[in-house]
């Protein structure tokens, strides 16, 4: 069973009374309902419709990928997903194949609390969103400020599609969540709360952590190290 390293204390956690509620409330929505929904969603749908899901809402996130790679002055990441965007939409049919990753043009995910940090905005505190779950402060207003970057916003649909379109994209997430619960062990609340931090301050800083910033049992000095996303993921996740 694989922990993931938890704070001694709650400082970056002010409002955890209040977050806790709101952590059980979503709790109790995603075990009777959004989970088992979930469940059913991975049984039907075979695997490649299911790649297809995640490709085209991933494809639809690079013009977000694009704006807030420029806005941080990183060119390269700004051309990158420009390409990818151009790439999986035409000879990706729409964003359903992933052709861009396979030519070996690399994803650079940024977003508007990505933006905030590398800008010199501190997090702020810990917020637990109704059904959005983990964010803070700083990343909050992102909830709302980057989906009007995403080109369905801006296609004219009735409200009943875009409630469908976002349930599907939600289920889709939500059932890419499920093989993880089962590595998480201890208090979900402080769990989530640190995987969700050093996530988010792994990607502000690209990968470039020092191992120090990770409280675990075996700490191995001060002198920092480079991951790759896969790299961070299994070892935090």
């Amino acid at each position: 069973m694989l922990s993931v390293p938890v704070l001694a204390e709650s400082e970056d956690d002010p409002f955890e009374g209040v977050n806790r509620v709101v952590f059980q409330v979503n709790d109790t929505l995603d075990r009777t309902a959004i989970k088992p929904l979930a469940k059913v969603y991975r049984f039907i749908m075979p695997d490649f419709a299911e790649r297809g899901v995640r490709n085209v809402f991933s494809n639809l996130g690079e013009i977000r990928n694009f704006v807030h790679n420029g806005l941080q002055g990183k060119l390269d990441g700004s051309a990158r997903s420009a390409g990818r965007f151009l790439i999986n939409s035409t000879v990706g049919i729409g964003g359903l194949f992933d052709v861009a990753s396979d030519i070996g043009i690399v994803q650079a995910r940024e977003d508007l609390g990505q933006t905030l940090g590398v800008w010199g905005l501190n997090s702020g505190p810990y917020l637990v969103l109704p059904l959005l779950g983990p964010s803070t402060l700083r990343d909050s207003p992102g909830v709302l400020a980057d989906p009007l970057l995403s080109p369905l916003t801006h296609v004219p649909l009735e409200w009943q599609a875009r409630v469908g379109i976002g349930a599907l994209g939600g289920l889709q997430t939500r059932a890419d969540l499920l093989s993880a619960e089962s590595m998480l062990s201890g208090d979900p609340y402080v769990l989530y709360r640190q995987a969700y931090l050093s996530k988010r301050e792994y990607d502000i800083a690209d990968g470039r952590l020092e191992r120090d910033d990770f409280i675990d049992s075996d700490p191995i000095g001060s002198e920092a190290d480079e991951f790759t996303d896969e790299e961070f993921l299994s070892e935090e996740f």
